[in-house]
């Protein structure tokens, strides 16, 4: 069964913004790292990692982790 915002409590509220926000601020940092790096200093394909980057927490923690080469 769907919730409405409404039906949610203050404390679920703003937990789902802080969430929304942690993942928004994780993605950008990403998608700009990926941007600015060279693709010589990138673990595959940058475009690869652009698409990985949009999933959830899981994709800009482990574009961090496993996508950039630290020579």
């Amino acid at each position: 069964m769907a919730r409405r915002w409404s039906d949610l409590t203050p404390q679920q509220q703003a937990s789902a913004v802080v969430t929304g926000a942690v993942q928004l601020a994780l993605s950008v940092t990403a998608w700009t790292d990926l941007a600015k790096r060279p693709a010589s200093r990138v673990n595959g394909k940058k475009a690869m990692w652009a698409v990985i980057i949009g999933m959830n927490f899981i994709g800009p923690i482990a574009y961090f982790a496993f996508g950039r080469r630290r020579d």
